[in-house]
């Protein structure tokens, strides 16, 4: 099982590595940081001729290592030795540290996209299993109406809703319960505890429109897998022996079923990481997603690959633990 997680991890940072070069390079040839500069520029320095401007705005992105007109391999080469050497990832445009951009935002995203993505994983396991167990009952068939709207509904439209409804709450009662604009309140409490409390109620509303949307879709995927197995012969053989019937599906039916909703999780995550955007935007986090929406309308090459090199992370993360978790439950891939 080792060598087969050690394999895995290595082939996944490899194609992390070819990912971001991939997108450095297609950053760097449809990019055009240098267009967008003059063109500003211009507005800002209206008693400088066109030719002086043009040469500040090289002169800044000559130094930047973002220059369009500076051969690609050049530029590549350069930016390797920035990141693997000083784990510089550049600046922008406008002159911003993408790693002081990056850093600001890295925490925000996790804390929605990994908390959404592990409600979401549990919960829609956990319901579709149920739900494949009481098959044709009433409460399978309010789950199944319930996670076809969810599935239906455009992700905007559920986070709206959720604002809709806190606001209604907090006026009809009378309280300032549901906090949902930004991280934290404009004036965050100085004691621990309470700035605690106060970061996760702004967290409350924002996890609940990123986790729907797993709830829903893996409770589809986890009940008709588990349809499959539990009519299996393995099972129906466990219980000519006499093995009750919960255990039966425990030890084997949603055992079983986890190994092909594995392979799920890494997509899972991506989908969230990019998806994001929507989230961030309407309850007002500047996080990951939002970020790599900004970079690519201010021609911001290296943001772009730093957003990149992000969501692979985050990808390959869920990839690899997809893999953990098969090789936890499926034995043919630990004696490999």
């Amino acid at each position: 099982m080792t060598k087969y997680l050690i394999r895995r991890l290595l082939n996944y940072v490899v194609l992390l590595f070819v990912a971001v070069t991939i997108a450095y390079f297609l950053a760097g040839t449809q990019l055009d940081p240098r267009s967008m500069l003059i063109e500003n520029e211009l507005t800002k320095m209206a008693n400088s001729s066109y030719a002086e401007v043009v040469a500040a705005v090289d002169t800044r992105l000559n130094a930047w290592n973002i220059n369009p007109l500076e051969p690609i391999w050049s530029r590549y080469v350069d930016w390797l030795g920035m990141v693997f050497g000083h784990w510089d990832w550049g600046f922008s445009p406008l002159g911003e540290s993408v790693n002081d951009q990056v850093a600001n935002r890295i925490l925000l995203s996790l804390q929605l996209v990994f908390l959404g993505f592990f409600i979401g994983i549990v919960g829609g396991v956990a319901i579709g299993a149920w739900a494949a167990v009481h098959q044709y009952s009433v409460g399978d068939r309010i789950v199944t109406i319930i996670a076809m709207i969810i599935i239906s509904t455009p992700a905007m439209v559920i986070a709206i809703g959720l604002q809709m409804s806190a606001v209604w709450f907090n006026n009809t009662f009378d309280s300032t319960f549901f906090q949902f604009l930004g991280p934290q309140s404009a004036v965050p409490p100085a004691e621990f505890w309470p700035n605690l409390q106060d970061r996760l109620t702004h967290l409350l509303l924002p996890t609940i429109a990123i986790s729907l949307g797993g709830l829903a879709t893996y409770s589809r995927y986890q009940r008709n897998l588990m349809l499959d197995t539990l009519g299996a012969d393995y099972v129906r053989t466990a219980r000519a022996k006499g093995l009750r019937f919960g255990t039966a599906v425990r030890r084997h039916a949603l055992r079983t079923s986890l190994i092909p909703i594995a392979t799920y999780f890494a997509f899972g995550i991506t989908g969230l990481v990019l998806g994001a955007a929507i989230t961030e935007q309407v309850f007002g986090w500047e996080g990951m997603g939002i970020y790599g929406v900004k970079t690519i309308q201010a021609q911001d090459i290296n943001g772009t690959a730093a957003v990149v090199a992000f969501s692979g992370v985050a990808t390959l993360t869920g990839a690899f633990l997809s893999d953990v978790l098969i090789a936890a439950v499926d034995p043919r891939v630990r004696v490999n």
